[in-house]
């Protein structure tokens, strides 16, 4: 039986990466395209093809005459990215799948879990707002002219290089030299953290599998601790027996900060569970395996031995004394 011929449009990014890991390990025919500057390495047995994902001509220039049984877009964030990837790879492939986001799922939401079926609808994130039009173009590409779309929706993912608090390593820092670390809210809403390698057994099992053509899938784990408890096995990782936690209100956050204030609005100052029930019973092996505890020691364990990394942003440092003020004043 002839491997899976599956093009991966990125490739080199937190999800992604893990995704070409796991379709390697399951005898998949790999390539990936992108402009050759991703952070983290090209497994060995991959194919590379150079170009920009933004210029049609360069990328059609690349792939040439080439047909993929898949091909799995993860660098579309508006609608016109996808109106390109219609026009040049319409009739190229059997499968599309394109990456949306969890954070598209109605805000604040009425019910939870969230489903497939929850309205897509994010008032507060113009992030979210491109990829539901994203959607919007595809789902009228598969009933129109049965474009083999697949649609998947991950929440918040992470890998070791990824820390997934406001502040990113600005907020470890702030841990370790003993200054105010700034929680939204009251740090008690649940939020589902998905460690990339898991995520990956989940949509490996999607590809050119005809049962996941024109639907849609949410892929997240079922690992939701409280936000107070992620910043806990942080700090417990980072060697900080007693941080100063401060917690100040999402909407005071966003008042301060153009740049936090979307993706708490839109996104993380709410619970967000999800049923997975769909994708698992296209997927039953995908399951959470790395619980955040244990993905908080990978992500120290990485910064610690990379210090180049260790990267403070001033500007939002500075934020966060303003907020620890504010809030104690």
């Amino acid at each position: 039986m002839a491997a899976t011929r599956i093009l991966f449009l990125g490739g080199t990014g937190t999800i992604s990466s893990a995704c070409v890991r796991r379709s390697l390990l399951l005898g998949h025919d790999v390539t990936v395209l992108n402009r050759g500057s991703g952070r983290r390495p090209v497994p060995d047995g991959v194919r590379e093809l150079v170009a920009d994902i933004r210029d049609a001509d360069a990328v059609q220039r690349a792939v040439g005459q080439d047909r993929f049984d898949v091909i799995a877009q993860f660098l579309a964030f508006t609608p016109q990215h996808v109106q390109s990837d219609l026009a040049g790879f319409e009739g190229h492939c059997g499968q599309y799948v394109f990456i949306s986001s969890a954070s598209a799922y109605q805000k604040p939401p009425q019910r939870l879990p969230v489903t497939e079926s929850t309205p897509l609808r994010n008032p507060f994130w113009q992030y979210s707002r491109d990829k539901i039009a994203c959607e919007d173009l595809l789902v009228e590409a598969y009933r129109d002219r049965g474009f083999p779309v697949t649609i998947v929706r991950p929440s918040h993912t992470y890998d070791e290089r990824l820390l997934p608090t406001m502040g990113g390593w600005t907020d470890i820092s702030r841990m370790r030299r003993g200054k105010p670390v700034v929680i939204h809210g009251d740090g008690t809403s649940l939020w589902t953290l998905t460690h990339s390698d898991d995520f990956a057994v989940g949509f490996a099992g999607l590809l050119a599998n005809p049962a996941a053509i024109g639907e849609a899938f949410t892929i997240t784990g079922t690992h939701a601790p409280t936000w107070n408890q992620i910043y806990r096995w942080l700090a417990d990782a980072a060697g900080v027996p007693d941080p100063d936690f401060v917690h100040v209100a999402s909407e005071a956050i966003a008042a301060r900060s153009a740049e936090l204030g979307p993706g708490l609005l839109g996104d993380k100052s709410h619970s967000m569970l999800f049923d997975i029930g769909k994708v698992t019973a296209l997927v039953p092996e995908f399951r959470t395996t790395i619980t955040f505890d244990e993905g908080a020691r990978r992500i120290l364990a990485h910064f610690d031995a990379h210090p180049a990394e260790q990267a403070v942003d001033a500007e939002r440092d500075a934020v966060f004394d303003g907020l620890a003020a504010y809030a104690r004043s």
